[in-house]
């Protein structure tokens, strides 16, 4: 039976490659009818806190990765690496150094393994130096306490980041000196940014937590975080969770660096966005206009009106709150620039109070009417609808952009229409 292992630190937030990782055992464990086991690697007592691995667990849910078994704490176990290192010792296979136990690396072999994505691999034992056990402090090395463990857990495939590479021959020597059959490897080339350097904060974010506050769907940036490295085959990038998981296959990931280019996650969350029915995502959209200080009072009706008109022009559900702050109050930010081009002119304020006045006559305010009557107060005119439609626009929402100018007149009703305009040509 398949089992593989997500090994978080709880010295930080989860990163956006470290979720990678998870997300890629998970699949491979679902692929397989396998298990995921979660090890928190808190060894480091000085930096390991509860609230980050608070977070990490959160966000390994909200992503949709979850674990087959009771998680197991390093913390918990320095009593059995202390006995393991003992045994080595008295083997002849590692040495003491004060209070620290240290391995003896054979000089002259080679270590070979074959890496499931990037094929053999061929290290030299004389590239490595001693490789310490039990550090002076009574902590275990990563590589010791992760070989214990993973053998506790009777992990059988070890799939992570490019950056562990290093770390598999000396593993695999431990495997040997204390009689353990070694799991089969898998290392992911790593995320990069889209320059080609090591993924930082001028990328975008490098926290799962910050992508969730920003308003991604945890769907998107799964799936985006899918393709970063595999492909389902074809030209294909929409790829739900439940068919990666049924179209997975190791051997497709590639052994090159993935690049993370955050305008191609934004493009995907919008497609995700859009996707969405309004019932769908009322209620994160209010989380977002509560925490922006507004939605207070605002119907349920008004508001998934509000989704639908917007939802296939947002990126992000925090683009929503700015967007659409002109249809639930009437303290809303006018783009000063469209103020001076589209309501300051004398022509401009005539051709609000005459499409006003237009306005006042009508019983239909319907969106489809509202456009009847821009296109025949135009004609008579002899104007283009444009020099209607952008005043217009410009003196009930504040912005030159947006969704259609006569489903959002519909939207706010025609008294607040027609006040907003007659303001804005006084």
């Amino acid at each position: 039976m398949v089992r593989v292992r997500f090994a978080p630190s709880p010295t930080g937030y989860l990163h956006i490659g470290s979720a990678r990782t998870a997300l890629f055992n998970w699949i491979y464990a679902r692929r397989y009818g396998g298990a995921l086991l979660l090890r928190i690697e808190d060894t480091d007592k000085v930096r390991s806190e509860q609230r980050f691995l608070d977070e990490i667990v959160a966000d390994l849910k909200w992503l949709g990765i979850d674990w087959d078994e009771e998680p197991i704490r390093q913390s918990g176990r320095f009593g059995v690496y202390r006995e393991e290192a003992e045994k080595l010792v008295k083997t002849g296979k590692a040495y003491r150094e004060g209070e620290a136990y240290i391995f003896r690396i054979e000089k002259g072999r080679t270590i070979k393994f074959d890496d499931m994505i990037h094929g053999e691999v061929s290290v030299n034992t004389d590239d490595i130096k001693d490789q310490v056990l039990i550090k002076s402090d009574g902590s275990p090395a990563y590589n010791f306490c992760c070989v214990i463990d993973d053998a506790y857990l009777k992990i059988t495939h070890i799939i992570r980041g490019d950056d562990h590479l290093s770390n598999t021959p000396k593993q695999i020597l431990f495997y040997e000196a204390m009689g353990l059959a070694a799991p089969k490897f898998g290392h992911m080339p790593l995320i990069m940014g889209a320059d080609g350097a090591k993924l930082s904060k001028r990328h975008g974010g490098v926290a799962v937590e910050e992508y969730k506050a920003e308003g991604y769907l945890p769907e998107a940036l799964v799936n985006y975080l899918l393709l970063l490295g595999w492909s389902p085959g074809g030209d294909r990038e929409i790829v739900p969770l439940a068919e990666a998981v049924r179209a997975f296959d190791i051997n497709n990931m590639k052994g090159v660096q993935a690049k993370f280019d955050l305008q191609k996650l934004r493009w995907m969350n919008g497609e995700y966005i859009a996707a969405k029915r309004p019932e769908e995502l009322l209620g994160l959209v209010r989380k977002y206009m509560a925490g922006a200080g507004r939605g207070g009072g605002v119907q349920d009706g008004a508001l998934l009106k509000a989704i639908e008109l917007y939802k296939v022009r947002i990126k992000t559900l925090s683009e929503f709150v700015p967007m659409t702050d002109y249809l639930f109050s009437d303290d809303y930010t006018v783009e000063e620039k469209a103020a001076e081009k589209y309501l300051k002119p004398a022509e401009s304020k005539d051709i609000l109070r005459d499409f006003a006045s237009r306005l006042e006559a009508m019983t239909d305010f319907s969106h489809k009417a509202l456009e009847d009557a821009c296109r025949a107060l135009a004609e008579e005119k002899g104007l283009k609808a444009g020099a209607i439609i952008h005043p217009t626009r410009v003196a009930i929402s504040g912005k030159t952009t947006g969704a259609g100018l006569f489903e959002i007149m519909e939207a706010l009703g025609k008294r607040k229409v027609i006040d907003r305009m007659r303001k804005a040509s006084s």
